[in-house]
């Protein structure tokens, strides 16, 4: 039987964008606030595809991919409607990078009020 992954350790608060100029993206600071102004702290991953699957349905919210606000001064993920995750969840477990390599990371967030958050990191 394989050994259960340790959730991440996580700072006693997220980091915030207090790097000068340059803001770091959700997973880089181990947490983000959403447009509703809900916290969000990265609890574990990179992910196991099998989890992320299994998440992919039963999770609360679902991200893929995120965009720079400028005049946010942050990053914003990008939610998904539920009807589009499982395709969406497929459309990044296919794709693949030129290298072979998985073209998408999966984590896991949680908010303060038990909420669950896959978020899908995809790379060009």
């Amino acid at each position: 039987m394989p050994k259960r992954r340790k959730p991440a350790k996580l700072p006693a608060e997220p980091l915030e964008a207090d790097r000068g100029s340059y803001v770091l993206p959700p997973v880089a600071a181990r947490g983000f606030a959403d447009v509703d102004g809900r916290r969000w702290r990265l609890a574990r991953g990179p992910l196991d595809p099998r989890r992320a699957k299994r998440l992919a349905v039963e999770a609360d919210v679902m991200s893929m991919g995120v965009h720079y606000d400028e005049s946010a001064d942050r990053w914003i993920p990008r939610f998904l409607p539920e009807a589009e995750r499982p395709g969406a969840w497929l459309e990044a477990r296919a794709g693949y990078a030129v290298d072979g390599l998985p073209s998408y990371l999966a984590y896991e967030f949680t908010a303060e009020d038990g909420r669950v958050l896959l978020f899908v990191e995809t790379f060009c």
